[in-house]
């Protein structure tokens, strides 16, 4: 049996999307980021071309949903989660092909499951939990739960084998105590068919998520890896940024081919209600079936990133989408979405 992560940008039968549920988390910000999800769920169900099913908990919640949408595509799910983060929660889709054969055929789907801590124990939230088992059965997919704690988001996949991660977030002693290169390697090598995992250092700053990749570097086609570019003097990421387009540019994919890096601009230094960096970056970026979502949180950066993700993605339409909502909870589009594969 072969299993293999699809690449992001290979046909989806579905697109899974959570909706800001809990006026509890989200106080003064819910309307704004009810808002802008509802936006990228049309946007994906529209240019996007995709059956966008929307997660939400709760009568006010779906109300909200219904509201906001109107007579679009998007179906609405009602289910249990903590928050809208199903990138990290649900469940990663792979494609199971049987060991014999090699003709047509014989291929399934199954979503693999793990454990989940609250990225490493900061949010502890009711449901999180059972969001994998959800999306699964709603999907139809085998559920295989794995007994080590991983998030979607701290994984990026070339469909080839080739995995993306930091060693801030995967080898972090708060999720698996004692884990190594070696040891990490391969519980994904078992779990997701990982042919050869690429090990960049730190994430943005300030990520509660100790760095998760999908902020930071994005395969974008086979052997073509995006990171960012600083923004502006001041920044507060143009170090990691550097180290990051140095490192990848002497690293091969599991094929053997160098990989080619081009750089997107950042937003730049964005600063939360205390004055603090947040962690802002268009690498969240959601790749859909017939366009690309880009999340923005200032005019000018966002319109340059859009025109340099233009470049990256010709058949597809490029859109850029306000998340400022959304990241006050500490993420954007790909970490609140999480592709089916079809």
């Amino acid at each position: 049996m072969t299993v293999t992560v699809p690449a992001e940008w290979a046909p989806h039968r579905a697109m899974w999307v959570g909706f800001p549920s809990h006026a509890e988390l989200w106080q003064e910000d819910l309307e704004q980021a009810q808002q802008e999800v509802a936006d990228l769920a049309r946007a994906l169900a529209g240019p996007g071309a995709e059956r966008v099913r929307l997660m939400v908990v709760g009568d006010e919640a779906e109300a909200a949903a219904r509201a906001l949408l109107g007579d679009t595509s998007v179906e609405i799910v009602r289910g249990q989660f903590g928050d809208i983060w199903l990138r990290d929660t649900g469940p990663i889709f792979v494609a199971v092909e049987a060991a014999q054969g090699g003709g047509q055929g014989g291929g399934s789907a199954a979503a693999a499951g793990f454990q989940f801590n609250g990225w490493g124990g900061k949010y502890s939230l009711e449901g999180d939990d059972i969001v994998a088992e959800q999306i699964a059965a709603a999907s139809g997919a085998p559920l295989v739960r794995n007994a080590f704690i991983l998030e979607g988001g701290a994984l990026d996949h070339d469909g080839n084998g080739t995995v993306l991660t930091t060693r801030q977030c995967l080898l972090n002693a708060n999720r698996n105590a004692g884990w190594d290169e070696a040891s990490a390697t391969s519980a994904l090598a078992d779990a997701l068919g990982a042919k050869k995992v690429l090990w960049l250092g730190d994430g943005l700053l300030n990520d509660h998520t100790d760095g998760h990749v999908d902020n930071l570097a994005r395969f974008v086609a086979p052997g073509v890896v995006a990171c960012p570019m600083a923004f502006g003097v001041d920044d507060p990421n143009a170090d990691v940024y550097a180290q990051t387009a140095k490192l990848l540019a002497s690293m091969t994919d599991s094929r053997g081919s160098p990989l080619q890096v081009v750089r997107i601009p950042s937003p730049g230094k964005i600063l939360d209600e205390d004055g603090e960096p947040i962690p802002a970056s268009h690498m969240n970026f959601l790749i859909a079936n017939e366009a690309v979502i880009v999340p923005i949180y200032a005019e000018e950066s966002g319109a340059f990133a859009v025109e340099v993700i233009k470049g990256l993605f010709p058949e597809r339409q490029v859109i850029g989408l306000p998340s400022t909502a959304i990241l006050t909870g500490g993420g954007s589009f790909h970490c609140i979405s999480q592709q089916e594969p079809a």
